[in-house]
């Protein structure tokens, strides 16, 4: 298996592209592509993926029985610019089935913007990163962007045009106007 100095310096100095960055996951490479730029992303630990999977279901529940649209994880990948590309990885990204039609095949990254896109901060994140990505999700026409903030079990909510939001864990959480019928206690986001 090559390194990933080796693909980067195969590569060589030009933009990498989003074709090329599939390429790269396929030889074992795991990372977003930020304005051609290739970001290493590493494994978040075991608290970080149980509050994800607890929110994947919580959401499932609701989207799944009515066939409201569609959810993906972090690997699936979601491209939000072009030459140079960005792909980023949400945590769990829900697209509606109106922006992105349940029977749509989509062999690479979606090129369209969730609805929904939740960020679990992970040990390593700065306040300043996590604030910059949710808004590069806003600034990419997602809708409604949740960030969860395990250690503090708080959830930073951020819409387009309107201040950022907070909750804690005696607060409801909703996905407003995006998934109506989501509504839970922020307590059951971290109860995994």
């Amino acid at each position: 298996m090559a390194t990933t100095q080796q693909v980067l310096t195969t590569l060589g100095t030009e933009p990498i592209t989003a074709d090329q960055l599939l390429e790269m996951y396929g030889k074992g490479m795991r990372g977003e592509l930020i304005r051609g730029v290739f970001c290493p992303t590493m494994p978040t630990g075991m608290k970080h993926g149980e509050i994800v999977m607890n929110l994947a279901f919580l959401i499932m529940d609701v989207v799944k029985p009515d066939k409201l649209g569609r959810i993906m994880g972090s690997d699936s990948g979601v491209k939000t610019e072009s030459n140079p590309d960005t792909v980023r990885e949400p945590d769990i990204a829900y697209f509606s089935r109106e922006r992105l039609p349940l029977d749509a095949d989509v062999p690479g990254y979606a090129e369209i913007a969730p609805d929904l896109v939740v960020e679990v901060v992970s040990p390593s994140d700065s306040v300043r990163e996590i604030a910059g990505k949710a808004n590069m999700w806003i600034n990419a026409g997602v809708q409604l962007v949740w960030v969860i903030w395990p250690e503090t079990q708080m959830v930073e909510i951020y819409r387009p045009g309107q201040p950022v939001a907070t909750l804690a864990e005696n607060d409801t959480l909703t996905a407003e106007n995006v998934l109506p019928q989501f509504n839970v206690p922020v307590s059951d986001v971290f109860n995994t």
